[in-house]
Order: C-alpha cells, then sequence, then structure tokens
C-alpha cells in the first residue's frame, strides 16, 4: 500500500466493510486534484472460509489525496428514516491552514451522501466520536466541542475536562459525555453538591453531560470519583432510568492495567489485564447468551474475558482491527480479529473468526476435512435459531400491542376523571376526538360537545347557592369518613345520594377517582345505620324478567329506592374510604362530589327524576394533621353521660358494623344485660340519645356503641355497632357470661321483625295505590277520547222490568236489549291502551312489587 492511500475497517450488517482513501492510479506521485474515497463490502463465505467482495462504491471529490485523511468511521442512525447507516468523517486541508471536514453516509446501493460539513483551523486527535443524526463530538484545549445536521455551526459546551472516557445515548436526556474534570465547587444550585472530601484526595470527579439539554450532572452513578485519575476507557453495558434516577451498569479498563466491572455506581469485580496500557473496551454476546468483555491495547495486543467469572479468556497479539459482528449468519455474535501481515496488502488476508464455542476459523487453515455430518448439525443449529428469533419477534410484537392498549386506556380514563372534575367546576372541557387518539367513536359525533358539556354545567347551577350547611372529616383507625351536611329543605328533594371523592390533578400518581363506601346514618332513640354499596344482599333473581326501555338498571335503582323513606328525613351523607394509600403522598387534597337524583314533575302527573352533580367543596388531608389527632373521634366522659359531637357520633357509627342480636329466655328474666352494660362493659350514654351507650372500658372495645331494647322481661334486641369482627366476638363473649345458660341469641341479619312487618304493609298499600291510580288514569284518558262509543242513556237495569214480561213480543224485546248491554260492557273492558301510559303503569307497578318482595325475602330471614 502507497504512502498516500489509508484504509479504515467497519463491521456493517454481518459484513466487513473497507474504506479505502486514494488518487487515481495516473497521478500517482503527484499532487492530484481528485481524491476518491472508496468501499468494498466483503462477506465471509462458508463454503471457502473466506471473505469475498459483494459489492463495491466510489465517492470523488475535489482536493490533493496527500492532504487527505479518513478520521474515523462508525455506524449511527439517520434521524430522517430511523436507519443504521455506515458514517465516515473524512479531513481535507485547504488553504492558510483551513482543515475542512466531511460528514459522508454510506447508503445499501454503496452511494455516498455529504450530510454536513465543517471547517476548524485545528486538527482532530482527541475522543472523536460519531453519534445519531448523524453529529459529531471531539475534545480541544480541554474543551467539548460538537456539530450535527440540524445545526451545522460548531458549539462548545460550557465546561473544561481533561478527558472522554464514555458517550452514548440514554432514554431521557440523550447523548450523554462522561467525562473527566478537575474538582470544582458547584456553580450553580441545579448542580448536584460537590463532595469535598473526594475533591481534597483526588482533585478530580467525573461528570456527565447532557448535548441536547446542557445539563451537568454528578458522575456517581457511572463511578466512584476516585477512579478519575486511572480511568482511560468505559463500556456501558446496560443503563436505564428507574424512578427517576439512573440506574447503569459497566465496565472500565484503567491505567492499572485493571478491568473493573461497576453497578451503579459501585465496583462489584476486578479483573487483571495481561498486557500494559490498555485503551478500549468493547462487549460481545456469543452463543448461549454468553457476553465477553474484549479489552484491545496500544501495543496491538488483545484479550477477551468472561463476563460471568471475569476471568481471562485469550488473548492474542500483533492485532491490527477488532470487529464484533454475525459474521456468519448464527444468530449470534462472533469476535473477528484482523491481524498485521506486512506480507500481504490485504487488510483482511489474515483473520480469525471465533465465539469461544463451535464457531472457530481462521485463515490459512484447510477445512476439507470437514466432514459433512459437521456441516449438517450446524446448518440445522441455525435453522433453529432463526425458528426461535422469529417466535421471539411475534411475542414482543403482541407485547407492544398489550402495551399501547394499556396506555391507551389509562389515557382515557384520565381524560374522563379530567372532564368530570371541569364538568362540576363549571368549567369549559373539549374532548379530544376518537382519531386523533388512534379509537373508534361508539356514536355519531354530531353534537357539539363544549355545547353538551354548557347544558350540563347550566343543570348543575339550577341548585340553592348554599345548599351545603357544613363539610367534615374524621379519621377512625385506617379509614377516613367525610360527611356533608346539607340544607333541610334541600335535602328532602333528593334520592339516591351518593358521595365520591376526586384527586386534584396535580396528584398523578394515583387514581383520581378514590374508591368509598357510602353510607346514611339516621339519628332517633335506636341509631340506624344504612349503607348503600354494591356489596350489601339482596334476593335472589326473580325467573320471570322485566325489560323495559330504560335509562337505569331497574333492580339497582330499586335497591337504592328501597331507602326513600330513611332517606328522606337525613340531611347529612357519609362516605367512607381507606386511609393508608392517601398518606403515601403526606399531603392530598380532595374534592367532595355529590350525586343524587331530583324530581321533576311532568303534564301527566307521573314524577320523574334527572342526575344531578354537585360540588361540595374541598378538604386538606395532610400526615402532619393526623399525626397531631387534629381529625381524631373525641368522646370523653362527663359526669355520667359521654360527650362529643354529632360528627363524632357521625363517624364513629360510620367506621363500624352493625349487628342485631335477639336474646330470649324462657325461664329468666333479661336484667342482667342492664347490669353487664354499665358494669362490666363500662358504658355511658350519649347526652342527647339516652338509649344508646359508649363503652368507655380500656383495650380493644373502647368506643363501640351499643343499644338495649327491652320488648318484655323474658325478650330483647341488642345492637352494636363494632369497628372489626374481633370486637364483636370479644362483646359477645363476654355477654354470654353475664347471661344464663339458657338464654336463646339469634342474630337479626335483616333487621327486627317487627319494623319489617311494618314497611312489608306499607309497601302492600303502596302497591294498591299505584294499581286504583294506574286504572283511573286510564279511565279518565278514556272518556276524554270518547272511544267508548255512544252510550245508551239509560240502562236496562235502571227500567221497570214487568212491562216486557207481559207478552212474548216483550221478553223477546227485553232478551235483546239485554245481549246488546252485554256485547258494549265486554266492548268497554277490551279498549287498547297507549303505549306510553303502560309503560309507565307497568314499571310503577314492578317497582312496587320488587320493593314487596325484598322486603318479604329479608323478612324470611330474620
Amino acid at each position: 500500500m502507497l504512502l498516500h492511500e489509508q484504509e479504515q475497517v467497519l463491521s456493517y450488517n454481518g459484513e466487513v466493510l473497507v474504506f479505502q482513501l486514494s488518487g487515481p492510479k495516473h497521478m500517482e506521485g503527484a499532487a492530484g486534484k481528485t481524491t476518491n474515497l472508496s468501499v468494498r463490502r466483503m462477506a465471509f463465505d462458508r463454503d471457502t472460509k473466506l471473505f469475498i467482495q459483494k459489492s463495491s462504491g466510489v465517492f470523488s471529490m475535489h482536493g490533493n489525496p496527500l492532504e487527505a485523511e479518513i478520521i474515523c468511521c462508525s455506524s449511527t442512525t439517520d434521524s430522517r428514516s430511523g436507519l443504521v447507516l455506515p458514517c465516515v468523517l473524512v479531513k481535507k486541508k485547504k488553504r492558510k491552514n483551513v482543515l475542512k471536514y466531511l460528514l459522508l453516509l454510506l447508503h445499501s446501493s454503496n452511494r455516498f451522501e455529504q450530510c454536513f460539513h465543517f471547517k476548524l483551523d485545528y486538527e482532530l486527535r482527541e475522543d472523536v466520536r460519531l453519534f445519531a443524526g448523524p453529529s459529531v463530538l471531539w475534545r480541544h484545549d480541554s474543551r467539548l466541542f460538537h456539530v450535527s445536521r440540524d445545526a451545522c455551526a460548531v458549539r462548545s459546551a460550557p465546561l473544561q475536562l481533561s478527558s472522554v472516557v464514555w458517550a452514548g445515548e440514554t432514554g431521557e436526556e440523550g447523548v450523554l459525555v462522561l467525562g473527566v474534570r478537575a474538582a470544582c465547587s458547584p456553580e450553580s444550585e441545579d448542580e448536584p453538591e460537590f463532595s469535598t472530601s473526594d475533591g481534597a484526595i483526588w482533585g478530580s470527579e467525573f461528570f456527565a453531560y447532557a448535548i441536547e439539554t446542557q445539563k451537568i450532572m454528578s458522575g456517581t452513578s457511572f463511578m466512584p470519583h476516585a477512579y478519575s485519575r486511572v480511568v482511560s476507557s468505559v463500556c456501558v453495558c446496560k443503563n436505564e432510568v428507574l424512578r427517576k434516577q439512573l440506574r447503569i451498569s459497566l465496565v472500565a479498563v484503567t491505567q492499572k492495567n485493571q478491568l473493573v466491572w461497576f453497578q451503579d455506581g459501585l465496583p462489584k469485580g476486578v479483573c487483571e489485564l495481561p498486557y500494559e496500557k490498555p485503551c478500549s473496551v468493547k462487549t460481545a454476546v456469543t452463543t448461549s447468551n454468553n457476553m465477553l468483555f474484549i479489552v484491545s491495547f496500544a501495543s496491538g495486543n488483545t484479550c477477551a474475558i468472561w463476563r460471568d467469572s471475569f476471568q481471562v479468556a485469550s488473548k492474542w497479539q500483533k492485532v491490527n482491527y477488532v470487529l464484533v459482528d454475525d459474521f456468519i449468519g448464527s444468530g449470534t455474535e462472533q469476535m473477528l480479529l484482523l491481524f498485521k501481515d506486512d506480507s500481504c496488502e490485504d487488510v483482511l488476508s489474515t483473520f480469525r473468526i471465533s465465539d469461544f464455542g463451535e464457531i472457530n476459523y481462521a485463515s490459512g487453515i484447510n477445512y476439507k476435512d470437514d466432514t459433512p455430518r459437521a456441516e449438517g448439525l450446524q446448518e440445522n443449529s441455525l435453522l433453529t435459531v432463526q425458528a426461535l428469533e422469529t417466535r421471539l419477534q411475534a411475542g414482543y410484537t403482541s407485547i407492544r400491542e398489550l402495551q399501547h392498549h394499556l396506555r391507551l386506556k389509562k389515557k382515557v380514563i384520565l381524560e374522563s376523571c379530567r372532564a368530570l372534575i371541569d364538568l362540576v367546576q363549571e368549567r369549559s372541557h373539549i374532548l379530544p376526538t376518537a382519531e386523533k387518539e388512534g379509537l373508534v367513536s361508539l356514536w355519531d359525533d354530531t353534537e357539539n360537545p363544549l355545547h353538551s358539556l354548557n347544558k350540563e354545567a347550566s343543570m348543575t347551577a339550577k341548585v340553592p347557592e348554599h345548599f351545603v350547611e357544613k363539610l367534615w372529616q374524621r379519621v377512625v383507625d385506617d379509614r377516613l369518613i367525610v360527611g356533608v351536611k346539607l340544607a333541610e329543605s334541600f335535602s328532602l328533594s333528593l334520592s339516591d345520594v351518593s358521595l365520591s371523592l376526586v384527586v386534584d390533578p396535580d396528584v398523578t400518581l394515583i387514581s383520581p377517582i378514590i374508591e368509598c363506601q357510602n353510607k346514611i346514618i339516621t339519628l332517633n332513640k335506636a341509631f340506624s345505620a344504612l349503607a348503600i354499596s354494591s356489596c350489601q344482599i339482596e334476593p335472589p333473581p326473580k325467573k320471570m324478567k322485566l325489560d323495559f326501555d330504560s335509562k337505569n338498571d331497574l333492580e339497582e335503582d330499586l335497591h337504592k329506592r328501597s331507602l326513600k323513606n330513611q332517606l328522606d328525613r337525613a340531611k347529612t351523607f357519609i362516605a367512607v374510604t381507606s386511609l393508608s394509600p392517601l398518606l403515601a403522598f403526606h399531603s392530598v387534597r380532595c374534592t367532595v362530589l355529590l350525586h343524587a337524583k331530583k324530581p321533576k314533575h311532568q303534564r301527566d302527573g307521573l314524577q320523574n327524576s334527572k342526575k344531578i352533580t354537585l360540588l361540595c367543596g374541598k378538604i386538606l388531608l395532610s400526615l402532619e394533621d393526623i399525626s397531631q389527632g387534629k381529625y381524631s373521634v373525641k368522646m370523653l366522659r362527663d359526669n355520667s353521660y359521654c360527650t362529643g359531637s354529632l360528627e363524632d357520633i357521625l363517624a364513629v357509627l360510620a367506621a363500624s358494623i352493625r349487628f342485631s342480636f335477639q336474646i330470649v329466655s324462657s325461664e329468666y328474666t333479661l336484667t342482667p344485660v342492664n347490669s353487664w352494660l354499665l358494669g362490666e362493659m363500662e358504658c355511658t350514654p350519649f347526652k342527647e340519645y339516652h338509649k344508646n351507650l359508649v363503652c368507655q372500658r380500656m383495650g380493644n372495645l373502647h368506643g363501640t356503641v351499643l343499644s338495649w331494647t327491652q320488648k318484655s322481661p323474658f325478650e330483647g334486641v341488642l345492637t352494636l355497632f363494632c369497628r372489626n369482627m374481633s370486637v364483636l366476638f370479644q362483646c359477645l363473649h363476654s355477654l354470654t357470661g353475664a347471661l344464663p345458660p339458657s338464654t336463646d341469641i339469634r342474630l337479626l341479619r335483616s333487621g327486627s321483625k317487627d319494623r319489617l312487618t311494618d314497611q312489608l304493609a306499607l309497601a302492600l298499600e303502596k302497591e294498591v295505590l299505584i294499581s286504583r291510580n294506574s286504572f283511573s288514569s286510564k279511565e279518565n284518558e278514556v272518556e276524554k277520547s270518547g272511544t267508548w262509543g255512544k252510550r245508551t242513556s239509560k240502562k236496562i237495569s235502571d227500567a221497570p222490568v214487568a212491562p216486557f214480561l207481559d207478552s212474548k213480543e216483550g221478553v223477546q224485546q227485553f232478551r235483546k236489549k239485554l245481549q246488546h248491554e252485554r256485547e258494549e260492557s265486554i266492548l268497554s273492558m277490551n279498549q287498547a291502551v297507549n303505549g306510553a301510559l303502560y309503560q309507565k303503569m307497568a314499571l310503577k307497578m314492578a317497582e312496587a312489587q320488587l320493593h314487596s318482595d325484598m322486603i318479604v325475602w329479608r323478612l324470611s330471614r330474620s
């Protein structure tokens, strides 16, 4: 090879690209005006066990070939297409000591494309690297410079550095440079704090610099600062961002002839290298997913080290190039060693391909004695690997589709929550179209969404300005209780009331909607706690199912309507939810929404209801306030009564489970029950509700609410409000010890029989009224429409019968008139009913019947 010729090699998709810079052959020895950059694509032939040329290409440029030079070559990503293409950086010398640098891309057709060029007054010698874009990065006079396709002007980083040990791409920060600089204090508040001990001892430190964001970060995520004076090159094996923290696994070669493995900034292993002055390290993944670290030395020597054992696998001398790729097409990587051979001009004349397993090829060896059986085994292994790769790729595609589906699902849920919050707070919210999100709409988007939201907001605004008298919160054990007290005049016109808690949008790590259970508590002489939740027991489904065109599910709607009588008397509505998930964020602000149905009257006299959502206010929940007992329940003994606010009483009842027991004694009176309550249980009555007592006994039973109703000296009902089942069993154990052995204690699962009997009577009366009103409305409609025809002014039954019976003709006339009156009566009974009216009548009757059936079922279980 002549002096003005240069060569560089690069592995790309299993091929070896040989770049050569030369001038025209007829101008050799003269100062030519044209420089040719040629490329040869060489592939390994498994038949001849040699590298053969597949294709070639040439790029001509103006300039003296003696002054041209190939600086470096690498495979980089083209930002326009996303393809990884070979890239070559070439230097040309111009007048007045100005150097021009060209960055060329090589396409699959062997056509060179000039991406950009830049001019410098010095040569690139130190830490030159090529990156995606493509872009060029280098170091000169302790400064870092870079230039890219998007910004052809040369830019310098605002920092001083002594060396660059690694540069690569990360997920969030983009191109990241790991360098070494003199230890210094942070220049701004954004930079991480500097360890003064490292600066005092070593005088230098690692730092990471993001090219796109111009952000300077500490290098301790890579390696400790103590290695900054000895590390010469780094190879990052894995980098990822976990919980907003960069996690890195890497190996580094040091000037102490060592290879050190680091995991998240801490050394995990070290290997002594067989030669001196290591300069670079790269990785290779071979058969069975084995990884090798390949270290090159300044003397031309090379060694390979196993990752698992961190021991030297092999070593070589007089190595010109070390390439890593799948050169034989086996599906795994091999190492290609190109040795120095002064007797031959071809750079691929002396080589070795090896993966330290079954694959081992070398130049100058006769492979004619290879058995066909071995060739067949290797071919079968190749086909097996290809099949496994296809299955792996299909599985990876399915995983990506599933991840995309989950992202879309989460996005739709969050967008729906934002729309709900904006609607309640009377703010406009425009939902994105289905096509924009890559979805298919299930309905025709003909209505203006902004108009719909304004319409709903106007419906929400038609409520009293001060409908909420009080919004409060309490903490009982591991539960948060939120209560809303409405104005009495407003609460009486609502039905099916429930509360929901919505987390403010600034907390995005949890679901915006908090799952909670709604309760309605009525305070009278005997407490009653009613819960509206999907967990409440219901009767088994009927065999005959009614199917009406209604907006609401009939069973669920009737299940809530069964509480209407108690609901009309309640003014305070309560939501109970778990406290632990909220305390994980130290401070959370929630919006309290009230959902209900408000009746509206129609022209025909029947009532319909519309759903409304009201903004009741916001609550702030902080760990500091809870630790100080700001929301704790306070029930103290004052003389012979228990003092506590109404909110404290409601919070205790809402956080408790209600159990009712029927106690019957056939031989003894039940006087021991009162003695047990006031004595062993140490109960104190509420000041305003004397028949309800609070257990003041220290321990788990403290705060349990009890109520004793004695129907006769031998029968009574004991009601307990317990925080958990353990408290219930302790109370029952204590009670059975105080009662006579012959006492019968029975759990009332659905309430007392007397109360259910009263409810059943009211429900049956309601059925009769609905039936009577329905026929009355039908009769009024028929009389107005006149569809029965002309009625005879005088019925036969009203006329005297004797005159018709005097003769045979009179009897026949009387018989004809009687038959006519009977036909007219039958005709009047078979009149058709309007479909809309019949549907309303049937729906109201079905609601009443289902309500009665539910009470009968509960009465049968009590």
